[in-house]
């Protein structure tokens, strides 16, 4: 009888590990999963955010993953967000968009060393390690805005154009100095206007802040600005088209916030690098501890131009804004002055 028991208690004990083991083989032959947490303003924002998810769902359509996405959240939130996808077996790769996330997914790849993280517009530390399991995402942001200064450099009527920045950081304020010195470099007596949302996140999602600051400029004399403010910059576009002026995107083609008042967007291909960042990690060959840089050389950053939507740029101004994209590649250019 113990005998029969004791053989029972082993084919039990078998089957157990055998389902056991079939369950761990399913999962690992599984489709990956993504996590990705949202910068201030999140999914909608017509911008930043919303380029990240078309990286997402590219992924998903064309390499077969699935993702989960977390509106963001205010100060401690961001790393119990990426805490909350950290701790679940089911997900390998985890995003945290904006440099905003920085400090928060440093400490989380150093806590989950098996678990890889990227992070667009990471702030990178020359004086300070990437962990291996983090890949910092970054982008040549002063060639495409030095770009778009030019461009409105060479358009402006009244020779002064605005620029309003969400939160005054160290990453906005090189979008706002390098667009200057673009407006600089082809009109050099053309003035231009400077105006912050505030000192912290929510700066980056105050449009009637955003409208305030433009109607601001606009009345100053200013006839273009460029914005870098994430939803706050939907307010600028209002303003634009109340005043019947025009406004410069960011991140992504903004041209359908404002038909016939945007000249341009200053696009960063957040869709393209979170793309190739799952792409990596789908097969195998996810290399971190390193920044990844995206420049116009690469298309990383560049500037929206189509005869469709964009006929408020002149063939000359087109011409010329070419010519400059060729020496900023080839490094005659300084695109960012501190």
């Amino acid at each position: 009888m113990k005998r029969t028991i004791i053989l029972s208690l082993i084919l039990l004990s078998a089957l157990f590990i055998s389902c056991s083991k079939k369950s761990v083989q399913t999962t690992e032959s599984g489709k990956l999963k993504v996590g990705l947490v949202f910068d201030v303003g999140g999914r909608g924002d017509k911008s930043f955010n919303d380029a990240a998810y078309r990286g997402l769902e590219k992924a998903k359509n064309e390499l077969g993953v699935d993702f989960e996405y977390i509106e963001p959240g205010p100060g401690a939130d961001r790393e119990a967000a990426l805490r909350q996808f950290a701790t679940r077996p089911d997900i390998k790769l985890i995003f945290g968009i904006g440099f905003i996330f920085t400090d928060e997914i440093t400490k989380m790849a150093q806590e989950f060393p098996n678990k890889d993280f990227a992070c667009v517009d990471y702030t990178y530390d020359q004086t300070k390690t990437i962990p291996p399991n983090l890949l910092a995402l970054e982008f040549k942001e002063d060639e495409g805005c030095f770009l778009v200064g030019a461009i409105a450099g060479l358009t402006t009527k009244t020779q002064a154009v605005g620029f309003v920045g969400g939160m005054e950081s160290p990453l906005i304020k090189k979008f706002e100095k390098s667009y200057e010195a673009g407006v600089k470099y082809v009109n050099p007596e053309c003035k231009v206007f400077i105006s912050y949302a505030g000192v912290t996140g929510d700066a980056f999602k105050n449009p009637g802040k955003g409208k305030e600051l433009a109607l601001g400029q606009y009345s100053q004399g200013a006839d273009i600005i460029f914005h870098a403010s994430g939803v706050t910059g939907l307010g600028v576009f209002e303003a634009a088209r109340e005043t019947k002026k025009l406004a410069i995107g960011v991140d992504s083609d903004q041209y359908n916030e404002a038909p016939g008042f945007i000249l341009t967007s200053m696009i960063k291909s957040v869709d393209v690098a979170v793309f190739d960042c799952i792409r990596q990690e789908k097969d195998g060959k996810f290399n971190g501890g390193k920044a990844e840089t995206f420049g116009l050389n690469s298309k990383g950053v560049d500037y929206i131009y189509n005869d469709k939507n964009n006929n408020l740029i002149s063939e000359g101004t087109r011409k010329r804004a070419e010519e400059i994209r060729e020496l900023i590649i080839a490094g005659k250019i300084a695109t960012f002055l501190k």
